[in-house]
C-alpha cells in the first residue's frame, strides 16, 4: 500500500476548522486524520484566537487540492496561520502525527 501524503493546515478558531475541513473533503479524495490544538499556557490573557491544526490526509495531488479549498475556505472565516504538505511522511515523523492535544 503507497504511503499517503498529509497536509497540516493552521488556521485561527474551531470554526474556521471545520469550514476548512468540510471544503477540503468536497474538493479532493481526502480524510480529516484529526483536529488539533495549538494553545500556549498564557492564550487567555492574548488577543489572540485558540489555533487549531486540520491534518488531512490523502495522495499528494488530492492533498494539495484540498490543502487550496481549505485555505480559501478558512480565509473567509477568520485565516490561516500555517500550511504544509509533507509527501511521504517518515516513521518517526508518523509517531509525532499521531499526537494530539484535543482528545
Amino acid at each position: 500500500m503507497a504511503q499517503e501524503a498529509v497536509g497540516l493546515l493552521e488556521v485561527y478558531g474551531l470554526v474556521a476548522a471545520f469550514v476548512a475541513g468540510d471544503a477540503a473533503c468536497k474538493a479532493a479524495n481526502v480524510t480529516i486524520e484529526a483536529f488539533d490544538r495549538n494553545k500556549p499556557a498564557n492564550a487567555d490573557a492574548l488577543p489572540v484566537p485558540l489555533c487549531i491544526l486540520v491534518k488531512l490526509r490523502g495522495s499528494v495531488s488530492d492533498v494539495e487540492m484540498a490543502m487550496e479549498a481549505g485555505e480559501k475556505a478558512a480565509m473567509a472565516v477568520s485565516g490561516v496561520v500555517a500550511k504544509h504538505i509533507i509527501a511521504r511522511p517518515d516513521v518517526d515523523t508518523e509517531k509525532m502525527l499521531r499526537i494530539n492535544a484535543i482528545g
